[in-house]
């Protein structure tokens, strides 16, 4: 018998399911396609109430992490996604915080410990796509847990050979420009944020754009959801048109295919359907 089809996506934190993975977990869980979004990290290094930041007075990881888990179990709701796995390990911090030398953070964690446990999820929902991070921790981004959910997945596919197809989440670089210069338009708050000009994804890397703009009001209100890390979210300050354009398509590089499929593909699972 075949087997369901099913999308298996790996984040590091609760809220990294949103901006780059949303549409395609309620678009394919709307095709019913079985859609499994694993959270390697608590998010312990969020802000906490009050915007209090970690290693300030007042901070208070674990109840930070409750607070973060409710926030991801209301947007998984939104998106509408089959099954939510947590690892449960402990948030790092960003590169360069004192969190990243705590001995129970995810960064420090042995990748083949980590790997093992992932590659039971697999072996039990045998995904056909999975999704994760580029060796960068995608596009440059660099975070020590995002660099070890990349590594630990491929290490997880590798030791299983279950997935037939393996992507990484991709930022074009031209798709930034195009999205800072509209809000530069709309006189949007960008913060302190400019991105650099190596931030992003080559575009000559990128070889999946799937469309998602029916389901941009979805990821929103997912986005919205996480509401204790809104400061950090400065899409969320964005202008209307530039949060669709952003938020409409989202795009991939395929690593792996044991599978017939085009080399620019609109659909994850091209080659993977039933005639």
């Amino acid at each position: 018998m075949d087997r369901q089809l099913t999308l298996m996506v790996v984040h590091a934190h609760p809220d990294d399911e949103c901006l780059s993975t949303g549409g395609i977990l309620a678009r394919y869980g709307e095709e019913g396609i079985r859609t499994v979004l694993v959270t390697c990290t608590n998010g312990e290094q969020g802000d906490g109430e009050g915007g209090v930041k970690p290693g300030e007075p007042g901070h208070d990881d674990e109840a930070v992490a409750r607070r973060r888990l409710g926030e991801l179990r209301e947007s998984v709701a939104h998106l509408g996604i089959d099954h939510l796995e947590l690892l449960g390990y402990r948030d790092s911090g960003m590169d360069g915080w004192d969190g990243n030398g705590h001995p129970d953070a995810f960064a420090n964690v042995p990748v083949d410990t980590a790997a093992a446990r992932l590659a039971a999820l697999m072996e039990h929902y045998r995904p056909q796509v999975v999704v994760t991070y580029d060796e960068t921790g995608g596009g440059g981004y660099g975070h020590p847990d995002h660099v070890q959910t990349h590594r630990v997945t491929v290490a997880a596919a590798e030791r299983t050979g279950i997935p037939d197809k393996l992507y990484y989440t991709a930022i074009p670089r031209s798709a930034i420009k195009r999205m800072f210069e509209l809000m530069r338009e709309h006189g949007a708050d960008m913060g302190d944020f400019t991105p650099s000009d190596d931030f992003g994804t080559p575009d000559e890397r990128v070889t999946a754009v799937v469309d998602v703009s029916p389901y941009t009001e979805r990821k929103l209100k997912a986005l919205r959801a996480h509401e204790s890390q809104g400061e950090n979210i400065f899409l969320l300050r964005m202008p209307e048109e530039a949060q669709q354009q952003a938020f409409s398509h989202e795009a991939f590089e395929r690593v792996l295919s044991k599978v017939d499929a085009p080399d620019h593909e609109e659909d994850l699972f091209a080659g993977l359907r039933t005639p």
